[in-house]
């Protein structure tokens, strides 16, 4: 009887091993498999004018946040700090109001900001560190107000703080502020700011 049970065992074993979760054969539907992940580019695109120019950051829109993407702006060398900030905001604001390229539009990257705008400089009542565009930044989308903020305060364009000031052709300016909540909610969630001056 002792026998006959140890020569069970091993039996009773594979016949246990074999209870398992079985691979089933009724088709599952999850949905096609992603292409490529969404705001995440395959390797870095690189544009037209990046072999050339400073290397520089700008916020495209992606999905309901923004996403800093790589490009570059060209500065004359030698130009004068006051001026090379204004060079700077000007070509991010272009590299801004650009279409996306092909592969940035693969990963969901898009634009709020239109083209045509410029930037400017402090007139003379303005603080020195103040950028006045050719569009009132009341006038902007929330979208495209909050790609600038983030763009400009992240740059030379900026003092380095985090902020930057901002004011339309004439008229007050404001003190903008770039947030996390900002960068993740640019639809609903305005830069914080505040009046620093009448300007002129």
């Amino acid at each position: 009887m002792t026998v006959k049970r140890l020569l069970a065992l091993p039996l009773l074993g594979v016949v246990l091993a074999g209870c398992g979760i079985r691979a089933t054969e009724v088709p599952t539907d999850f949905g096609a498999a992603p292409s490529r992940v969404r705001c995440s580019l395959a390797e870095p695109d690189v544009s037209p004018q990046a072999a050339r120019g400073v290397p520089v950051q700008v916020f495209l829109l992606c999905g309901s946040s923004l996403v800093a993407v790589d490009r570059s702006v060209r500065v004359p060398e030698g130009a004068p700090d006051s001026q090379r900030r204004v060079l700077v905001a000007q070509g991010l604001l272009d590299e801004l109001a650009q279409t996306p390229s092909a592969a940035e539009k693969e990963a969901g990257y898009t634009t709020d900001v239109r083209g045509g705008m410029t930037v400017r400089g402090p007139g003379p009542r303005d603080p020195d560190d103040a950028l006045r565009l050719s569009t009132s930044p009341g006038d902007l989308t929330s979208y495209a107000l909050a790609q600038l903020v983030c763009t400009f305060s992240d740059s030379a364009a900026a003092e380095g703080d985090g902020s930057v000031v901002l004011g339309g052709p004439t008229g007050p300016l404001r003190r903008y502020e770039c947030t996390d909540e900002v960068r993740t909610r640019p639809g609903t969630k305005e830069p914080p700011s505040a009046e620093v001056g009448a300007g002129g």
